[in-house]
């Protein structure tokens, strides 16, 4: 028999002590699972379901390509009622397929050189007919990856090239490499932007607007989502070689681009062509290799972010969130965490027919944060809602918050709730970049809504161009419980004009920190100090190590305990881990960002712990039984 809190508080059968534990006691706090459901897909053992691509079909099958050159049929991918799915091969043969879609009873594939529709005709769950809708040129780079289609509203059909990589992109080995092509009806190919690096997921959005999202890499400081418009330049310089082309939409040559090293928002004063992302996804703090993404047009059935969209990241192996908006007539937005756990690298998403998502991964090659080589899962909402910051607006003082539950008041006044700064990256050849220019955005005070779903975030030191990241750990709802995540970063590519906020609502003060009469004691780590494992464990979350390293197993990068075996003292990590070596590390696939925006002082306390991995203790000989 389970007797109620409040019915035991009535009948006064719990002691005051006991009432005030209860009362002082903080609610446990929400996992992620507690609102979404990853669903594994069962896969016979002789299938290598490397999924490139995601096709639901209408009458509840799910058709999947794979690296391999397969496209295998699921039937009952929902698993009702607990039973199996089976899989049927529809198509084989095919030379690294990395995107699938159906449309009018066929299947659309997208090989490493051609475009290919599958037809079965005889309806025996075979293609019959394989016909080339469209081809372009390969020069044999591995690099030279190719996504699509994705159709729009008129049937018509766009392509994503990689460049391809010989140690910085190269986009003339290969014609159209770098670019979004749309094919046209006699299967000839349309250009219409340049600039893409590694543009493994692309959608075309409700309103007919191509979103793509890119890799760090060369000219691309961190992963980012950007709005093509025929004529647009992305910013990697590779495919400008094909500029030069009589049907090429812009006329920008190489030598147009400045290499200085300039945050890309100045870079594009210079460059009229040259589009901002509309929303930057900071490296290892949201993702590593951002692949697919799909709009929230559900009408609710994957839970409160209608019109928001899934972004999914292969080497971390996890879905995002982004909300956009339209300030002057241009998108930008913020992104957030949403799901984290998915079993291998996270490469293509499409909505299923209950509104849930099938997930197809992958990380032969490309490493990833999900141990199994391949797999297919589905992430299902499970109809309840969790405490989010639903939304992020610009305003001409600030940002508005716009929250999924009421906030608790206290604490949505308090300005201590609040952590803010903003930062950016370089844009250069270079692989990837370093966060520089990073300032705290000073808080001057807050304005909550009457229905509380709302805070309005008063601040200075806004900064166009910038990357804004708003914290808000102090924020909890009515029920005591904190953000299921805590953290959003907002693209602030402009500032939207209207009237500054009054600040009505006396925000709850920060006692403010007395600064020091002495200068503050530089902290020195010595290989021999005694590691704190709790406090580096905190470290490494912190900072985001874990994303892509774990101690004694491969992730995207080296584990700790294969770093330890090479004898770098810590001084030596510290500066590997500001300036990265990666020809140090052959055989890893995805470069190691500088970090320079991690203290010192931290990363000798990480690499003081590394270190300690690999200090074995050696045999007492004194101590060992002779037993001859």
């Amino acid at each position: 028999m389970k007797i109620s809190l409040k019915i035991l508080l009535s009948m006064g059968l719990l002691s005051v002590a006991t009432q005030e534990l209860f009362a002082q006691a903080k609610p446990k706090p929400y996992t992620e699972e507690d609102f979404y459901e990853i669903k594994t897909i069962a896969i016979p053992d002789e299938i290598k379901l490397e999924a490139g691509g995601i096709a639901p079909m209408p009458d509840g099958h799910v058709a999947v390509c794979t690296r391999r050159g397969e496209v295998w049929i699921i039937e009952n991918p929902y698993q009702l009622n607990g039973t199996k799915p089976s899989y049927t091969l529809f198509a084989s043969g095919l030379h690294e397929s990395l995107g699938l879609a159906y449309h009018e009873g066929s299947l659309y594939c997208t090989q490493r050189g051609e475009l290919t529709k599958l037809t079965d005709t005889n309806a025996d769950g075979k293609a019959d007919i394989y016909e080339s809708v469209a081809n372009w040129d390969l020069s044999g780079n591995y690099h030279e990856y190719s996504y699509g289609p994705v159709f729009d509203k008129n049937g018509d059909m766009y392509l994503t090239f990689n460049v391809a990589w010989v140690g910085y992109g190269e986009g003339k080995l290969a014609k159209w490499r770098g670019w979004l092509v749309k094919v046209k009806k006699d299967g000839t190919l349309e250009p219409i932007a340049t600039g893409l690096r590694s543009p493994a997921g692309f959608t075309v959005n409700s309103n007919g607007d191509v979103l793509y999202g890119e890799n760090q890499g060369d000219w691309v400081g961190s992963g980012r989502i950007t709005h093509l418009e025929k004529g647009d330049f992305a910013g990697n310089a590779g495919g400008l070689f094909w500029t030069k082309e009589p049907d090429s939409p812009l006329k920008l040559t190489k030598a147009d681009i400045p290499d200085t090293g300039e945050p890309m928002y100045e870079a594009a004063k210079k460059v009229k062509a040259l589009k901002l992302p509309a929303v930057w996804f900071p490296h290892a703090l949201m993702g590593i290799s951002t692949a697919d993404m799909i709009e929230d047009e559900t009408n609710g059935k994957f839970g409160p972010f209608q019109g928001q969209y899934i972004v999914f990241d292969q080497g971390q192996s996890k879905a995002m969130r982004m909300s956009l908006e339209k300030v002057n007539g241009k998108y930008q937005g913020a992104c957030y965490p949403f799901r984290e756990g998915f079993q291998s690298g996270t490469v293509r998403a499409r909505w299923g027919n209950d509104g849930s998502i099938f997930v197809g991964m992958t990380s032969r090659g490309w490493g990833s944060t999900g141990k199994a080589l391949f797999g297919i899962q589905r992430l299902v909402w499970n109809g309840r809602t969790p405490f989010e910051m639903k939304n992020v607006h610009a305003m001409p003082d600030g940002f508005e918050v716009e929250f999924t539950q009421p906030v608790n008041l206290k604490s949505a006044q308090d300005l201590a709730s609040y952590e803010l700064k903003s930062f950016t990256y370089k844009y250069h050849h270079q692989y990837g970049s370093p966060i520089i220019n990073q300032e705290k955005t000073p808080l001057r005070g807050v304005i909550v809504s009457e229905d509380r779903l709302k805070v309005r975030l008063v601040m200075d030191n806004l900064r166009k161009g910038y990357i804004h990241e708003i914290l808000a750990s102090g924020l909890v709802n009515d029920e005591g419980q904190p953000l299921l995540h805590d953290i959003s970063y907002y693209t602030l590519n402009d500032i939207p004009a209207g009237e500054l906020a009054k600040i009505t609502t006396k925000a709850v003060p920060v006692t403010p920190v007395k600064p020091a009469t002495l200068p503050a004691k530089k902290e020195k780590v010595v290989s021999n100090a005694p590691v704190d494992t709790k406090q580096v464990a905190a470290l490494l979350k912190k900072h985001a190590c874990t994303s892509c390293h774990a101690e004694a197993t491969r992730v995207v990068g080296p584990p700790f305990t294969e770093v330890a075996k090479r004898n770098y003292t810590n001084e030596q990590i510290l500066d590997l881990v500001y300036h990265p070596k990666p020809e140090n590390w052959p055989d890893y696939a995805t470069e190691m960002a500088s970090m320079t925006h991690v203290p010192k002082a931290d990363v000798l306390k990480i690499a003081n712990w590394i270190n300690s991995l690999g200090k074995k203790q050696k045999p007492d000989l004194n101590k060992i039984e002779n037993r001859d």
